[in-house]
């Protein structure tokens, strides 16, 4: 091999010490007692643009530690070199030239560095896994609890995912984070909801949103258009509550959800006197579970059973008002409440088997058989209080709206059926 020249020497030198070219320059004017030499003018040398004077040699001889006479002869060759035209530039050499032990050290202190920046995580897969199965529970248990009971569980549970995904995570965790963030934001969502504060509800859903565009999850962007819908429809907005049901089912999903979404665009379009459409939807209802191949990933509030499909449809077809529409609003409402009696006690859906017997209620008021009304009416009243979320409240307190018309005075039975409901709605609002 070649004798090395000056400036591959000089490099090399300042590797081994894992000094800056200016960190030379000020060594080099120490040893000078001046302050003629800069960082620019050792990068020439190095570059070999210039060569080093023999008096300049001796005094990096003192900055570097070694012998005056092996700089003079590495001077001595770049000049052979630059001579008979044959220099070669320095970045060739630094190629062909072996790296010192101490830029290979220096080299694998930053890939260290690396290494240690990519095994600082916050969580891992089984950390991720078991917030997934809490998230499971909370979903089941929500529909046969009592806020009350889980309202802390969900906040805590949502902070804590949020304060994870403020730290780092493997990519593939980062995604199902979001996607457990984004669940719980829907159960905050729901909460709200069921409470009445519909403002704080649509916070919270387009959190949720926000997480399944993060993860790109087609089921939990459905889900979230779904919450969405719900809230714009308790909010009194059926129309917009219409357009998120319809939004979503542009997501091609597996489960229950794209039922869910065609029940809430069927019962928003029978509230709007849109006829045709509602029974549009309720078909395409049908049709979607009739199509399912796949379970639902999370149960409760993120699946939609049977007997709830059922539920929504007697809704629905109460608000067509017609004779027909009414009767099958009692055939659905009742097969709903049915279908509830029969699941295990944390599958039945307390809100929606309440629902169920306000629209039997209503459905027997409009038929005429006000006995049978007042069993289903009895059956709301005389559940207990935290039961009753917002929107049952609002259907017993229309109900109590209805029963006061002129063609239900004078009725003792009637009168004071409508002061219990004036008197549950009123109490159980108040402590809210």
């Amino acid at each position: 091999m070649a004798e090395a020249g000056i400036g591959t020497l000089l490099v090399q030198l300042r590797d081994d010490l894992g000094w800056s070219q200016q960190r030379v320059a000020d060594e080099y004017n120490k040893a000078e007692g001046r302050s003629a030499m800069t960082g620019k003018e050792i990068g020439r040398y190095e570059r070999e643009s210039r060569v080093p004077t023999s008096r300049t040699c001796s005094f990096l001889a003192v900055v570097f530690g070694i012998e005056a006479s092996a700089l003079d002869r590495a001077a001595s060759v770049t000049k052979k070199r630059k001579k008979a035209g044959r220099c070669s530039s320095p970045s060739v050499e630094r190629v062909t030239s072996p790296p010192s032990r101490r830029s290979l050290a220096v080299d694998a202190a930053a890939s260290a560095r690396f290494s240690r920046f990519v095994a600082a995580r916050n969580t891992d897969a089984g950390a991720v896994e078991q917030l997934d199965a809490e998230v499971f529970t909370l979903a089941r248990q929500y529909v046969s609890r009592p806020l009350s009971e889980l309202y802390t569980g969900i906040r805590e549970l949502r902070d804590e995912t949020f304060e994870l995904l403020r730290g780092r995570q493997r990519p593939r965790q980062t995604l199902d984070l979001y996607v457990t963030a984004g669940r719980l934001c829907g159960l905050s969502a729901h909460v709200c909801l069921d409470s009445g504060d519909y403002s704080s509800a649509m916070t919270h859903a387009r959190t949720a949103w926000a997480c399944a565009e993060e993860a790109d999850h087609h089921g939990l962007r459905a889900w979230v258009r779904s919450m969405q819908s719900l809230i714009s429809f308790w909010g009194g907005d059926p129309r917009t509550a219409a357009e998120f049901a319809r939004a979503g089912q542009s997501f091609p999903v597996p489960g229950t959800v794209s039922v869910r979404l065609a029940s809430l665009e069927a019962r928003a379009l029978g509230v709007t006197g849109d006829r045709r459409g509602a029974t549009a939807a309720l078909l395409r209802a049908e049709r979607a579970r009739d199509a399912l191949q796949n379970s639902d990933e999370m149960p409760g509030i993120f699946s939609f059973p049977h007997a709830k499909q059922l539920t929504y449809a007697g809704t629905t077809y109460l608000s067509l008002g017609d004779r027909g529409s009414v009767r099958q609003a009692i055939v659905s409402a009742t097969a709903a409440v049915d279908l509830y009696r029969g699941s295990d006690a944390d599958d039945r859906s307390t809100g929606d088997l309440l629902a169920a017997h306000l629209d039997l209620a209503r459905g027997h008021m409009l038929a005429g058989d006000m006995e049978a009304a007042e069993t289903r009416l009895t059956f709301v009243l005389d559940s207990p209080p935290a039961l009753l979320s917002a929107s049952i409240l609002r259907r017993l307190a229309d109900l109590g709206d209805e029963l006061g018309a002129d063609e239900y005075r004078g009725s003792p039975g009637i009168a004071r059926l409508r002061d219990r409901i004036m008197s549950t709605t009123t109490a159980t609002a108040s402590h809210r």
